[in-house]
Parts: structure tokens; C-alpha cells; sequence
């Protein structure tokens, strides 16, 4: 990015902000972490995905997990919204999370299949659209290039932990808007459903939720997209209806019955995928519509879902 776009971008998500972020982008370009907990994370250990698709491989298994991570299902998801305003009564978005777009065509043409088509209000995207957590983002970009076209507008997103700080200006130039610790709005006449997002909370730790909170009124129906449910309580504290969020792929890979060996969150595991509740707030983490590490699933199939928002008056809770 130019001077210029870094000086405006600083503005949008802080300037403090910015700067841990781009040193932490080259701590993992170049492979020195100052702290050994950043090194010893799954994504960082280049030899965890040969040994996982070895012993899938030994097993007899890495065409049925390949198999299943591109049986990618649309999941539909309603909530109720105490602060809705009626006129988004029924309103539906399109959540698509942890997409990990370059590691190979067919999950781009997976995904493509998956959403193309779906009938939606808006789209929101919570972060990694980048496979791995180095280099450039331009594979990633080509492919939200395919994409971006075929969902619905208008697309809102924020950044995870395998994305390149690149990706703002290239999800922008696409036409989606990235929300760095920052606020925006869908509109239905004089009325708003506030949307914010902040940047990631897990490996970054460079979110911002009362800069995101900031423009929105009191007691207005706010919406928060973060990659991770990790900031879930202060979330929950800045008085946000809903929460939506992704990362932990609901564990990728599981043990009958959908129990995951890893989330990669230090969130509690109620949190790792689904709907679940804070206080008043509603939360919901998708578990992906990507593979991280190896392109695998078992028992943890893909998803894109749909949420129906629905107000007070319909009576109905998760």
C-alpha cells in the first residue's frame, strides 16, 4: 500500500494499531516471533500439515477428508434481535467465514456452486481468506475476484489471523468494505442496522472494540463481525445485539458426533461453533466454508449460513 493509503488506514483502525499489526506481518514473513506462544500456534509449525497428510495418508484417509471439505452446506440460522427495527424484520445475510481461497480450484469452485444464487439482504465475511499466513495475497485476491461478483451486496469484512494487511485495499477495490475498528450501516429508509467490525483478536490482537462501538447509538441494533470469538465478553459489554465470528473452523477435524480435538481459540468450547448466548448479546461462529493446515474435513462439514434477523415481536429465541 502507498504512504497515503497507509496514513488514511491508520486513521480508520488506529495508528498503534497499524504499526503491531505490519511488525507482526513480518515477524511471520520471516519466521522471528518474540513470543514463543506465537511460535508454537498450529499455523506456524511448517512440518504440522505434512504430518497431519501423512498419517491421513497412512490411514487411507485423505481423499474421503478431501472429499468432504468441498461439500460445502448453506446452514440457516434465525435470531432475535431485542433492538431490530421492524422495517429489517425477516432481513438475511450471508455470513461466509474463513474461506482460505487459494489453496487449490476446487474449493474456489466448491464455494462458487455453494453461494451462487442464495437470495440475501447483504453479506458479511469474517476474516482468512488467505491458506497460508505469509507471502502475498495476491492468489487469495484472484479468487475473491471470481467471488465477490456472484454475492449479495452490500459485502462488509474484516481481516483474520492469515491475512496480509494487502487484503483491505484488495477486498475494497472489489467492492467490499473492510472495517478496520470501525462502523458502517445498512439502510431501509430512515432507518439502521449498524454493522461493525474489528480486526483480529487472536494472533494480531489489534481489534478495537469501543473504536468499532464509537458511532453507534445507544440503545441502536448493532451488529459486531470479528474473526475470532475470542473478544466475546468486551463484545457483549459494548452492548452489541449480535456477534458473528469464525476461526476455529468448529475443530476441521472431529470425532464422531462433531467433537473437535482443537478449536485454536482460548474461548470457551460452548463458543466454537453455532449459536450461542452472552448476557443479552446473541453469537453465532461459524465453523468455516475453508480448510487450514491440510485441506481436510471429518465430521465437521463446510458451511455458508444464512441469518434470518427477527425482532422481538416474533417470539422466538435461539
Amino acid at each position: 500500500m502507498s504512504p497515503l493509503d497507509m496514513t488514511a488506514l491508520a486513521g480508520r483502525m488506529g495508528e498503534g494499531a497499524l504499526r503491531q499489526r505490519l511488525a507482526m506481518e513480518a515477524e511471520q514473513d520471516s519466521h522471528h516471533y518474540r513470543h514463543v506462544e506465537d511460535f508454537l500456534r498450529p499455523e506456524h509449525l511448517p512440518s504440522a500439515g505434512r504430518l497431519i497428510h501423512r498419517a491421513l495418508a497412512a490411514a487411507g484417509l485423505r481423499a474421503r477428508g478431501r472429499n468432504n471439505a468441498r461439500r460445502i452446506r448453506v446452514h440457516r440460522n434465525e435470531v432475535c434481535l431485542e433492538h431490530l427495527p421492524g422495517v429489517f424484520e425477516g432481513c438475511r445475510l450471508l455470513h461466509l467465514s474463513d474461506l482460505h481461497l487459494d489453496a487449490g480450484r476446487h474449493h474456489v469452485e466448491a464455494l462458487l456452486a455453494a453461494v451462487r444464487g442464495l437470495e440475501c439482504d447483504a453479506c458479511v465475511l469474517t476474516g482468512d481468506y488467505r491458506f497460508g499466513i505469509e507471502g502475498s495475497c495476491a492468489p487469495a485476491i484472484s479468487a475473491l475476484a471470481r467471488l465477490v461478483p456472484v454475492l449479495p451486496q452490500p459485502a462488509f469484512a474484516v481481516l483474520g489471523n492469515h491475512d496480509g494487511i494487502d487484503l483491505v485495499d484488495g477486498l475494497e477495490r472489489l467492492g467490499v468494505r473492510v472495517l478496520m475498528n470501525e462502523c458502517a450501516a445498512l439502510h431501509r429508509g430512515e432507518m439502521r442496522l449498524h454493522i461493525a467490525g474489528i480486526d483480529d483478536a487472536h494472533y494480531f490482537r489489534t481489534h478495537d472494540i469501543a473504536r468499532a462501538a464509537a458511532g453507534v447509538p445507544v440503545d441502536a441494533c448493532a451488529i459486531l463481525l470479528s474473526h475470532t470469538p475470542e473478544p466475546y465478553r468486551h463484545a457483549a459489554a459494548h452492548g452489541f445485539d449480535l456477534m458473528l465470528s469464525g476461526h476455529t473452523h468448529g475443530g476441521q477435524i472431529c470425532l464422531p458426533g462433531g467433537i473437535p480435538l482443537l478449536t485454536d481459540t482460548p474461548a470457551p468450547r460452548r463458543l466454537a461453533r453455532g449459536a450461542w448466548r452472552q448476557g443479552r448479546m446473541q453469537g453465532y461462529t461459524s465453523v468455516g466454508c475453508g480448510c487450514s493446515i491440510i485441506d481436510a474435513r471429518f465430521f465437521c462439514p463446510p458451511e455458508v449460513t444464512i441469518h434470518v434477523l427477527r425482532g422481538p415481536q416474533v417470539g422466538r429465541h435461539q
